[in-house]
């Protein structure tokens, strides 16, 4: 089996579906012989942050010196992204030799596995094979039924920002998306949470109890913005002082907070992580597509948010970062995601809009988004193709102003490797 055939095999019609549960996983990993069961997780969940969070934490266990996997989805340019063992994506020999030894596996299953489950199992095997120290596991939608949450102790679970998202399936509340959320708590393993607002606090605190678990909430009280440019940001957090971090936005401050309270609990469960280990990770944390600078004539930012929340941050980012630039927001959405409200969102922050189709069989078409995005009163353009796209959002800026990218992570890959990403 190649690389090429490998990923073939997971993208089958066989596979497709969102079927709630964890009896299939369960029941492909056994016949794997449980590779999970040898490996010690830091589960994340979250609605936004928990990738940019495991980013962090991997970056930092891999400064410490342990082998340190790391599982996301979904990818941007490459399927082998999502599951890296010390920053490096799995090579496609080992994806090739590795699906050619679940196949039989899987395909002996009654009840067939979902391509996400499938994909989990390989990346346990892959971690196992790899003799990693430690994975930091990211769920991929909510947690209590999540097939990440096969696994049984975590040394810890970190639960980032909830917000509205993937109502259909979690629940039309925050209140309610927490509760699935806080399915990956664990009995006498502690969680470390974002600083919610107190009614989400309150459910997640409420497992915790159910668990017997100890609940630890980032004070965010306790951020010290140092420094802020285009450059980088500079923070202290407690007693953690001078750290630098690559990534931009205020809300990345917050996610480093639960970060930092996170190697806290790694530290007391054996985990040697200095606070130079600490200050290497968070200076070498590379996390692409989160109101990332991708060009600088004219700026051009990527980002891959893709519900109202994530709108509010890129809004406040352009004001905070450009806030004299002209300001083109490049904007292609999914048809199943609350576009309207984003759209309104980053209205506050954009003097015109140019429409693309993200490239997926869920997008809303460009020409369709910009009928829509025609009642804020400001000027649209369908930019057809997404090249075509950032030609005209180029065009549209001028020399010194600035093009966000932002609506759908599915845009993000293609935007990113038009500028040679």
């Amino acid at each position: 089996m190649t690389a090429e055939e490998a990923i073939s095999f997971i993208h089958e019609r066989a596979w497709r579906g969102s079927k709630p549960g964890l009896a299939r996983t369960r029941a492909l990993l056994a016949e794997m012989g449980d590779p999970q069961k040898r490996l010690r997780f830091i589960h994340v969940a979250g609605t936004n942050g928990k990738g940019s969070v495991s980013a962090m934490l991997a970056s930092i266990l891999q400064s410490a010196g342990f082998r340190t996997g790391l599982y996301t989805s979904p990818y941007l340019t490459s399927f082998n992204e999502r599951m890296r063992v010390n920053g490096e994506p799995i090579s496609g020999g080992e994806l090739a030799e590795l699906t050619a030894a679940i196949a039989p596996c899987a395909r002996a299953l009654a009840d067939r596995p979902t391509e996400f489950e499938l994909v989990t199992a390989l990346a346990f095997s892959y971690f196992e094979r790899q003799g990693c120290d430690a994975v930091v596991l990211e769920t991929g939608l909510g947690g209590r039924l999540d097939s990440t949450n096969v696994i049984e102790a975590p040394v810890c679970s970190v639960i980032t920002n909830i917000g509205l998202d993937h109502t259909r399936e979690l629940g039309d509340t925050v209140e309610k998306i927490a509760a699935e959320k806080a399915g990956i708590i664990k009995r006498d393993r502690p969680a470390v949470i974002y600083d919610l607002p107190e009614a989400v606090t309150a459910v997640l605190a409420a497992r915790c109890r159910a668990a017997g678990s100890r609940l630890i909430r980032a004070d965010f009280s306790k951020v010290r913005p140092v420094s802020d440019s285009l450059e980088g940001q500079v923070f202290s957090y407690g007693g953690a002082a001078a750290l630098r971090l690559p990534l931009l936005g205020a809300h990345q401050l917050k996610n480093a907070a639960l970060a930092i309270e996170t190697v806290k609990v790694l530290r007391e469960n054996g985990f040697d992580i200095s606070s130079e280990a600490v200050r290497r990770g968070f200076a070498h944390t590379v996390w692409p597509a989160r109101f990332e600078l991708i060009s600088r004539k004219p700026w051009f930012v990527v980002d891959g948010g893709h519900n109202p929340q994530c709108a509010e941050t890129v809004a406040e980012n352009l004001l905070h970062y450009f806030p004299d630039q002209k300001r083109i927001s490049l904007f292609g959405v999914l048809a199943d995601k609350d576009y309207m409200r984003q759209a309104a969102i980053l209205d506050t922050a954009a003097d015109a809009f140019v429409t693309i189709t993200p490239p997926s069989p869920r997008a809303l078409p460009a020409d369709t988004l910009a009928r829509r995005l025609r009642v804020f009163g400001k000027p649209v353009f369908s930019g057809g193709s997404i090249s075509e796209g950032i030609e005209t959002a180029l065009s549209l800026a001028g020399e010194n102003g600035v093009v966000c990218s932002v609506g759908s992570l599915y845009s993000a890959g293609p935007v990113r490797a038009y500028f040679g990403k």
